[in-house]
């Protein structure tokens, strides 16, 4: 079977080292998702922000990391993707999920659950319906989702959950291999994003610009 291979940090040299750089400086670490996306290192460098502010606080996103991780966790756990639902679990338990908590998200009862306030459980309830794309055929759903929340915040829901959507699927389709114990851990030190951070990349992203950037392969 023939597999993609990661890009270790001790191999990464030029524009992957400097990925690599930034995304523990966001993340806290490298993890695998990264190691292979740094195959496309342009691809990641616009990824990388996104990605860490949309999942985090601090960084311009308006949820609390808390309300993300219901919605990455239940997102997950129906796509059945291992790695995204390992690292998530444990973030939510940094950001106050608790074990009992995960368990009802699991499962499809979790509106009648006392262990979640009114606001949770809509969220758990859009990131359902969101990855089973049914609200076009149930549209009263987004009404009741948005009883418990402002516009701005059912955009960052839906973006939240349609990115690990797309998360859920590379990690699978791509074979991306499960990360140590102890780094899916450390994931959480990585509770908060500095904003400081974030203007720094940017910063540094443009200070840096290439001169051409890569073209189309053909296609023949």
């Amino acid at each position: 079977m023939s597999e993609l291979q990661k890009i270790e940090p001790e191999d990464a040299v030029g524009e992957v080292a400097e990925l690599y750089k930034a995304v523990t400086v966001m993340l806290g670490r490298v993890p695998n998702f990264y190691r292979f996306l740094a195959h496309s290192p342009m691809v990641a460098k616009m990824l990388l922000p996104f990605n860490a502010v949309m999942q985090r606080q601090g960084g311009g996103s308006i949820l609390t990391t808390k309300i993300k991780e219901l919605v990455v966790i239940k997102t997950s756990k129906i796509n059945g993707c291992a790695y995204c639902y390992a690292h998530n679990t444990s973030l939510g338990r940094a950001a106050g999920i608790s074990e009992e908590q995960v368990l009802v998200i699991d499962g499809d009862d979790f509106m009648n659950s006392e262990l979640l306030s009114p606001r949770e459980k809509a969220a758990v309830l859009w990131a359902e319906h969101v990855t089973r794309n049914t609200v076009r055929d149930h549209p009263e759903i987004r009404d009741q989702v948005r009883e418990h929340f402002t516009d701005a915040e059912m955009v960052e829901l839906t973006l939240i959950s349609g990115m690990f959507n797309m998360f859920n699927r590379f990690m699978d389709c791509m074979g991306v291999p499960m990360d140590t114990q102890q780094d899916i851990d450390s994931i959480q030190g990585s509770l908060y994003l500095d904003p400081d951070n974030v203007r720094a990349y940017f910063e540094h992203v443009a200070a840096n610009w290439p001169d051409t950037v890569p073209g189309p392969n053909p296609d023949t």
